[in-house]
């Protein structure tokens, strides 16, 4: 089990190429691996793969701005009889 995240501010296009890299590995049809606060988290996307895409805007009376963001995720199973099988492959 766990969760690892991180958040950063990137350029566009600095982000662009971050999906490109990604949507390279997933393409390439073998484990996918992302670089997360210092570690290495290797994952194995088994397909179906269910693709969510949100867009969301947040604003309140008085506010001089309003937060927009976009989320991507992917989700899939594994096959885990145990914690430890279901668990994120981190390195560092």
């Amino acid at each position: 089990m766990g969760e690892l995240e991180t958040e950063a501010q990137r350029s566009r296009s600095g982000i662009a190429d971050s999906f490109r890299e990604l949507a390279d590995q997933l393409e390439a049809d073998g484990d996918v691996t992302l670089e997360l606060e210092g570690k290495t988290v290797r994952l194995d996307p088994a397909e179906p793969i269910t693709f969510k895409l949100e867009g969301e805007s947040d604003w309140s009376e008085g506010d001089t701005a309003a937060k927009q963001s976009i989320e991507f995720e992917l989700v899939w199973w594994r096959t885990a009889e145990t914690a430890e099988e279901g668990a994120l492959d981190v390195r560092e």
